[in-house]
């Protein structure tokens, strides 16, 4: 029998390759994303169409407002997002927000049978964000399998990374390998309302070099 898979899923070209790895593996997948309180909601949409491309059994949207937290670039309209990169955590960072999105992927699981959660967190192209970390992700499953009832019954819940030690440019072309349409997917953390990306953004840079290093063309339309 298959086993159960919940696949975080932002919309983005690393999550939607984790999806296609974990469907590669046999899993069939739950995929969730979080409705947040972002600046835009164009990333849930393209969420939408990566699910569907990839044909992942469920594809649900929970919703979070973490614009009453604030203090990130990504929730608070107020702080600009950068066009340079800086020293340290930088201002797109979302205060908990792996914590938060792998704790409800957890409860989720837990409800559905599914031991297997996969995340797209990478350790080399991650914005020093201290939530992308290996340290973390095995703090993570330690908690998980602690303060579950599954845990506690003995059901081990796994927290699989395939792409943790991976650059971008290898992401790219695994997930290109396991015909992943990176066309739908989006990256930029300020796209104007029809979609196109900024392409000045940390994580606009972060693609168009990950597609220059593989040698593929970036589909992105950027204004």
């Amino acid at each position: 029998m298959h086993r159960k898979a919940v696949v975080l899923l932002s919309g983005g070209l690393d999550s939607a390759t984790v999806l296609a790895i974990a469907k590669d593996q046999g899993y069939e997948c739950y995929a969730l994303s979080f409705d947040y309180g972002q600046r835009h909601k164009l990333e849930l949409a393209a969420a939408v169409q990566v699910a569907k491309s990839l044909h992942a059994l469920s594809h649900r949207t929970l919703q979070v407002d973490l614009r009453q937290i604030g203090g990130s670039a990504l929730t608070d309209s107020q702080i600009e997002v950068p066009q340079t990169t800086g020293s340290g955590i930088p201002v797109t960072y979302v205060p908990a927000r792996n914590i938060i999105f792998m704790s409800l992927a957890l409860a989720y699981a837990e409800t559905i049978e599914a031991f297997d959660l996969f995340i797209g967190v990478n350790a080399i192209d991650y914005s020093g964000y201290p939530d992308c970390r290996p340290e973390f992700i095995q703090a993570f499953a330690q908690m998980a399998n602690l303060g579950t009832k599954a845990g506690v019954e003995g059901r081990t819940f796994a927290i699989h990374t395939p792409l943790i030690s991976m650059s971008k440019a290898d992401i790219i072309k695994r997930g290109k390998q396991l015909g992943v349409d990176f066309a739908v997917t989006l990256s930029c953390y300020q796209p104007d309302s029809t979609g196109n990306s900024c392409g000045v953004c940390d994580s606009c840079r972060l693609r168009q070099q990950g597609f220059s290093e593989a040698g593929l063309k970036d589909p992105t339309r950027y204004r």
